[in-house]
């Protein structure tokens, strides 16, 4: 793909230059490649705020077993409330963004993510003050197993869900209001593009952070997620400027009618519905990925760079997908993508097929992380395929002054997926990989390995789920044919 970058100077009485900071330098009609400056501080946001999502979500699940010593089901339980409420929450905080305005929304939200992520860094050493556990080279759990104080992550989750809640339906609301119809798709496909820089710049740092301080650095991941989200919210203050306020000053009783109307849309929810199986395989990268090959290949695994694969991927493929399916419809493109999941997750099961390492030249692989690569990327291509035309679909049935509402609607798949991705994961993890730290393995030898000698089923579920999804969007799409030539 060769992206051409054109820059255009004019001289009046002075230099138009693309982003404005002062009064006396004025951004140009039409933008940097034809969008407006608040689309680009949106997007610049959105990757600082994914990098310090994505570092955080990748190792969640570990964060909450390892350091706060929740079980399996427990922490699958807690990560997976979290990500519901996170897709859940932006059908009411979109509408509600829509009437306060973006900038003051995304103020709001950067403030409750800054404290959120900062609670999580911090909470561990208020449990260590307390006598409940001693962190160092080896964690020692004195009491933390059994007491109820490790809920305290909780609230301090919450924060990071109202939050995040905002972010996934204002960030979009802004590309939908930014944009327009001929340019909608590019603009949803460089958005996507943004999210996937930053997912890649955050789960990079998993794997330093845990080799020099093992799993002290579970801990200090927070702070830098503090960090970017507090850099992101000083650039919304100074930067985010847009002249689109349809909308904003809605009464609550608008409100209501704006969520009932698309609440009731039952396309579109048939649609969330459907998309939902792609993202609970999709969801897998974080539910069940990094306990699975941490505890099938070792220690010595790398899950967030594993999960890097699927960033990378798709920075690299999604404008191309996108400019190849220009003349498809978005439902088309999504079709594709629904069809290459099932041999994603199909992949992720055959390493337990092979014996030995994988030699590459340049390094060796355990089989199982090898075919978790080449499972993820065909998952990030499927990516590509799908969610910029998803967003793009959704974006053409918002109206003006209800994109943010709308675009927070979209997002109600991966609440459906998290709920139950991760909750299945929780049980199948239990069921074909379990800890092999728990008791009951650890005085008997040669009893884990029994265990886990049919870990690999845990994947042949989410190649039925990825199946069915994808046989169902194809009989959506001809109902949906056959209901528009009806009218």
């Amino acid at each position: 793909m060769i992206v051409s970058f054109t820059y255009t100077f004019q001289y009046r009485t002075k230099f138009y230059f693309i982003f404005s900071v002062e009064k006396n330098i004025t951004m140009s009609n039409k933008g940097l490649f034809g969008f407006s400056g608040a689309f680009w501080t949106a997007n610049f946001v959105e990757l600082l705020e994914r990098g310090a999502y994505y570092g955080v979500f990748i190792a969640l699940t570990l964060y909450l077993s390892r350091i706060l010593a929740f079980s399996d089901m427990e922490a699958a339980a807690i990560a997976g409330s979290f990500s519901a409420g996170l897709y859940f929450l932006p059908i009411f905080s979109g509408a509600y963004a829509d009437k306060i305005g973006f900038k003051k929304a995304l103020v709001l939200a950067f403030s409750l993510l800054t404290i959120g992520y900062f609670g999580m860094g911090i909470l561990p050493s208020l449990l260590e003050n307390n006598g409940l556990v001693k962190y160092g080279e080896d964690i020692v759990f004195s009491g933390l197993r059994e007491g109820m104080e490790k809920f305290y992550i909780v609230p301090v989750l919450l924060l990071i869900v109202v939050g995040g809640s905002f972010i996934k339906s204002v960030i979009t609301g802004t590309v939908a209001k930014e944009t327009t119809e001929s340019n909608r798709a590019k603009g949803f496909s460089i958005f996507y593009m943004m999210v996937n820089i930053g997912a890649f710049g955050g789960k990079t740092l998993v794997k330093p952070l845990r080799k020099s301080m093992g799993d002290l650095g579970f801990i200090r991941l927070n702070y830098f997620s503090a960090t970017m989200t507090f850099i992101a919210l000083i650039l919304i203050i100074l930067l985010y400027k847009s002249n689109k306020h349809a909308g904003e000053g809605k009464s609550i009783k608008e409100i209501w009618a704006g969520l009932v109307k698309v609440i009731s849309n039952f396309r579109l929810l048939s649609l969330i519905v459907i998309i939902s199986g792609f993202w609970m395989v999709q969801h897998q990268l974080y539910a069940t990925m990094p306990k699975y090959v941490l505890r099938m290949a070792g220690e010595s695994a790398a899950p967030s760079w594993y999960a890097n694969v699927n960033p990378l991927v798709v920075v690299l493929t999604v404008a191309f997908v996108t400019r190849m399916m220009a003349s498809k419809t978005p439902l088309f493109s999504m079709t594709i993508g629904m069809f290459i999941m099932p041999v994603s997750a199909m992949a992720m099961a055959m390493g337990n097929w092979f014996h030995g390492t994988v030699d590459l030249g340049f390094m060796t692989m355990h089989p199982i992380a090898f075919m978790m690569v080449i499972g993820i990327i065909l998952q990030a291509l499927a990516e590509s395929f799908i969610s910029p035309r998803f967003l793009e679909l959704f974006s053409l049935q918002a109206p003006k002054g209800e994109e943010g509402l709308f675009l927070g609607f979209s997002h109600l798949h991966s609440f459906i997926s998290s709920v139950l991705g991760f909750g299945l994961s929780g049980y199948l993890l239990s069921k074909y990989c379990p800890d092999p730290n728990l008791p009951e393995y650890v005085n008997s030898p040669g009893s884990w390995e029994a265990a886990t000698v049919n870990a690999h089923y845990i994947w042949y579920y989410f190649v039925a789920i990825a199946i069915a999804s994808a046989i169902s969007l194809v009989i959506y799409g001809k109902v949906v044919a056959k209901i528009d030539a009806g009218d």
